[in-house]
């Protein structure tokens, strides 16, 4: 008789290695992609008036400062719905609550496509703010669902590549659709606002069905999978919970999440002043088409593309995570130099594919911060809070910028002030190391 084989301890650890790797690769398979072009769709219904606003400003008759103004408003209910939304998420789901905002910000960027006056202008950017609210640090923790903490830099690396994705497709297809000036009579920035909309409508309804909120509710993993994936997540947020109390209230006075949160200001402050302003900073130096606008702003959204990758990739490989934060802001704070002192288009490229290697860098290693010390409702609480105080400066930039150049009649004195945020941002990434919470001991 053959007696039965046992399974040595190194075998066994083999297997489940084997198991973890195989169920890791297939809720990326499964999540990331649709979740980048959700994403993509999102980023695009954001700051597609960057190129709107090259026929845009001179229908409506807005000054640099209207249109800046215009542009951070969004910020208004950005910032004021993302914790409550947040909180919502985790108990409605991601499913019901990304599709049905998707659907919302879908329906307000398509009306955006009938203003005829800067009120109403305003008016529906404000509004959009508040559909978008809940999407971005909805997705971040939604992620903190289905990763664990070594694999989370690089998940949100491969998710916020839509960011610079967006750029280099959105750019052409922003100069193509303004190229429709005058079809049935309709301006080109108009059939922007309104073509543009029409696929997060699509993807709001393909959400509904397609996302599952939790892995215990997946039924496109075996159940061994999804066994190993409660199990390894659960355990990771006991140990957190171990170490720190995560009650939203006592999460929100907390200094290290005020801290990144002030890391968050000082790099969306000037990372969405260029976004926001990007096309018309490249018209700067350049008379031609916006179809070729369209073209040369892909340029920059390549290489932060690249370097969110690259930069997502080498962090969890050392698992480190602040020097890969103060690198790439450094690098970001070298090209809004150049940018300021610019007199020819190639430099003006070549500053804007720097800022955009730095902004675009730090994106990963960042959004792993507060899951080394947060869980639940505590991390949903402290993402809202961080990403609603990094989005004031989404407001800000954007104007600062416009009212500056009115003031001055040039881009100079408000791209050096973005270069000393953004300088000051990586001297803040690098103190950070320090902070207890979030020290190396503590992974």
């Amino acid at each position: 008789m053959t007696s039965p084989k046992i399974e040595a301890p190194n075998d066994q650890a083999r297997s489940t290695a084997s198991l973890g790797r195989m169920t890791l690769s297939k809720v990326s398979r499964r999540l990331i992609p649709f979740m980048f072009v959700l994403y993509i769709a999102n980023f695009v219904d954001r700051v597609n008036v960057s190129f709107a606003a090259l026929g845009m400003n001179k229908d409506l008759g807005l000054s640099s400062t209207a249109y800046g103004f215009g542009a951070g408003v969004f910020f208004v209910g950005y910032v004021l719905f993302q914790i409550p939304a947040n909180l919502i998420l985790l108990r409605v789901g991601a499913r019901r609550w990304i599709g049905g905002i998707m659907i919302a910000w879908g329906v307000v960027a398509g009306a955006m496509s009938l203003i005829h006056t800067p009120a109403q202008f305003y008016v529906l950017r404000v509004l959009l703010g508040f559909a978008e609210a809940g999407f971005f640090p909805g997705m971040i923790m939604y992620l903190t669902l289905w990763f664990p903490a070594t694999e989370r830099a690089q998940a949100v690396s491969r998710f916020m590549t839509a960011i610079p994705i967006a750029g280099i497709l959105g750019g052409p297809l922003a100069g193509a659709l303004l190229s429709m000036e005058g079809w049935a009579g309709i301006a080109g920035w108009r059939w922007l606002f309104f073509l543009e909309a029409l696929p997060s409508l699509v993807l709001g309804v393909a959400a509904l069905r397609y996302l599952s909120d939790r892995p215990a509710e997946a039924k496109w993993l075996e159940s061994d999978e999804r066994e190993w994936l409660d199990g390894a997540l659960r355990r990771e947020h006991e140990m957190v919970a171990q170490r720190f109390d995560v009650s939203p209230l006592k999460t929100l006075a907390n200094g290290t999440v005020w801290a990144l949160a002030t890391l968050w200001l000082l790099t969306a402050l000037p990372a969405y002043g260029l976004l926001l302003w990007l096309p018309q900073l490249i018209r700067e130096h350049s008379t031609q088409s916006d179809l070729v606008v369209g073209f040369l702003s892909a340029i920059p959204a390549i290489a932060g593309c690249v370097s969110m990758i690259v930069v997502g990739w080498h962090s969890d490989r050392t698992g480190e995570r602040f020097l890969h934060l103060a690198i790439p802001l450094a690098i970001g704070t070298a090209g809004i130099a150049t940018l300021a002192f610019s007199h020819s288009l190639p430099q003006t490229l070549f500053g804007l594919a720097l800022a955009s290697i730095g902004y675009s860098g730090c994106y990963g290693p960042f959004w792993t911060l507060p899951g080394r010390f947060l869980h639940g409702a505590g991390a949903a609480s402290s993402i809202g809070l961080i990403n609603a105080v990094g989005n004031v400066g989404g407001f800000v930039g954007p104007y600062a910028l416009g009212a500056i150049k009115d003031r001055t009649q040039s881009f100079e004195v408000a791209l050096l002030g973005m270069a000393a945020l953004m300088g000051s941002a990586a001297l803040v990434a690098w103190l950070l190391k320090r902070a207890p919470l979030l020290a190396d001991h503590h992974l």
